[in-house]
This record gives structure tokens, sequence and C-alpha cells, in this order.
């Protein structure tokens, strides 16, 4: 079992941190790579889902939702969906 020394403190006990330069700020920023010639990975940006229409009679549309619901044994389906929005409109409903 290997005994510390008592007299040293615990800052000469941790290796040494490694200083960070200029350099190394613009190595990981992708600067030097871009001024060398090399391809720079870019990150991916990922794309805001497009939303659909929204009823504007929100009320109809959960009435219509519900019924839907409670006539389809798999709700949310192409049949049910289609279904949906034919009932919506013929009772008068209007999507912005």
């Amino acid at each position: 079992m290997a005994v510390k020394p008592k007299n040293k403190s615990l800052a000469a006990l941790a290796p040494p941190r490694k200083k960070v330069t200029q350099r190394d700020v613009l190595v990981g920023r992708g600067v030097i790579e871009a001024k060398r010639g090399r391809k720079i990975k870019k990150k991916k940006t990922t794309k805001k889902k497009k939303k659909g229409p929204t009823p504007k009679n929100p009320s109809l549309y959960a009435r219509v939702k519900a019924e839907a619901k409670r006539k389809f044994k798999v709700y949310p389906s192409a049949y049910a969906n289609a279904w949906l929005v034919r009932t919506y409109k013929k009772r008068g409903g209007t999507y912005a």
C-alpha cells in the first residue's frame, strides 16, 4: 500500500493541465482546417417540421374526431382521418 507524503499539496499530486491556446480554439471551430483547404464537417441542422392546416373551428373538429374514434377500431388510420376531414368539411368546418 502506497503512502502519500503529508507535505505535498493536492495541486502537486494532480497531473499538469495543458494550456489552451488560441490555435486550439480555432482548430476546434474548424477555422484553421478551412484555411488549409480541408473539408469542414458541418453540424446537421434539423429542419423544422411543417405544420399542416389547422381547423378554424376547434370545438367542431373535436366532436367529429371523437365520433371517428368511436366509429373506427383503429383511429389513427388513413380511412379514419379521411372520414374525419370529409365529415368536418360537410358540417361547415374550414382549415386555416
